[in-house]
């Protein structure tokens, strides 16, 4: 399919356009996403039924615009959420030539490497919604419509949005970039884990963490973390602390709530021993899915570590 001559026709047209490669309809959820009663009450609703003024994007691409919805896609947002730090990698991903205030006719395209090539997508912005509440992925901003749209795409691209309910962190981040992936399990971490999360990060690598334990149950421990979870990772620094030096890694949860509360999290008596200078830098202190912890502690909480590059 392609974009520019769909959005033209549409436009000359002064139609809507209505993807009969993707349907609105249930075989584009999948038959066991969900119970047969509630897959007949989902209903198709473009951005622009929902509000008066939407947009793509508003004050720029951020993790914290991603809220994971019903599907157990945190693999695939999770990534999703380490691409919006990497600017470079962005917008291979997210065409700029789109949006509902220019030559809007309700298509939209998003680019996932495949094979060794990049592959257009293009959709309609119809979005599944149950109850009124967003089947998929909903944006923190009611009016800011890329997440929803993107993993569509993504959906799309998978055959359904069932077929993003669970899958490899792994997968998800080559998809993104077009890059090379490397796991390192942190149950025999490498010797000098804590200097490859801070060459990684320094080098403006894609990274993502997963906690073992079944998906589809997400069980949250008394800790904070969950189960069977994906996430992003988001820096890794060593600041002073005490007499020495503390390496610590911030992470962020695809639900966009729910954090770690043990050492350095954000209300922790740690950072009480830390430079201002340090802290206002680092601590953003709101209930947001993101926390900074100790190496330590992300070694015994998570199970693997996903770095991705264009290069090795």
């Amino acid at each position: 399919q392609d974009f520019r001559d769909l959005r033209a026709l549409c436009l000359s047209q002064g139609l809507l356009f209505e993807d009969a490669t993707f349907p609105a309809h249930i075989s584009s959820i999948g038959p066991t996403l969900l119970p047969e009663e509630k897959l007949r009450q989902i209903q198709w609703k473009r951005p622009t039924e929902l509000q008066r003024n939407p947009y793509l994007v508003m004050d720029g691409v951020s993790r914290f615009d991603i809220m994971q919805g019903e599907i157990g896609d945190c693999w695939m947002l999770a990534a999703l959420g380490s691409l919006t730090l990497r600017k470079q990698f962005l917008e291979n991903v997210l065409p700029k030539d789109q949006g509902f205030q220019d030559d809007y006719a309700g298509i939209f395209h998003f680019r996932f490497w495949q094979y060794g090539e990049w592959v257009d997508v293009v959709i309609d912005d119809r979005l599944p919604f149950l109850n009124g509440r967003y089947l998929s992925v909903h944006p923190r901003t009611s009016n800011e419509f890329w997440p929803s749209l993107l993993e569509k795409a993504y959906a799309k691209l998978r055959g359904s949005y069932q077929n993003l309910n669970g899958g490899y962190l792994s997968d998800a981040l080559v998809d993104l970039t077009g890059g090379v992936q490397v796991q390192f399990s942190l149950k025999d971490p490498p010797p000098d884990l804590e200097e490859i999360l801070k060459a990684a990060d320094k080098s403006r690598c894609l990274m993502g963490c997963s906690t073992s334990g079944q998906s589809r149950r997400n069980i949250e421990l008394r800790n904070g973390i969950v189960q069977g979870h994906a996430y992003t990772v988001t820096g890794a620094v060593k600041i002073p602390y005490k007499n020495g030096w503390k390496h610590i890694i911030r992470i962020w949860n695809p639900w966009g709530h729910g954090e770690w509360k043990g050492p350095w999290s954000d209300d922790s008596p740690q950072w009480d021993r830390v430079d201002p200078e340090y802290r206002d830098a680092l601590l953003r202190n709101k209930d947001d899915g993101e926390f900074w912890m100790s190496c330590e502690n992300f070694q015994e909480q998570f199970s693997w570590l996903y770095i991705c590059n264009n290069t090795p």
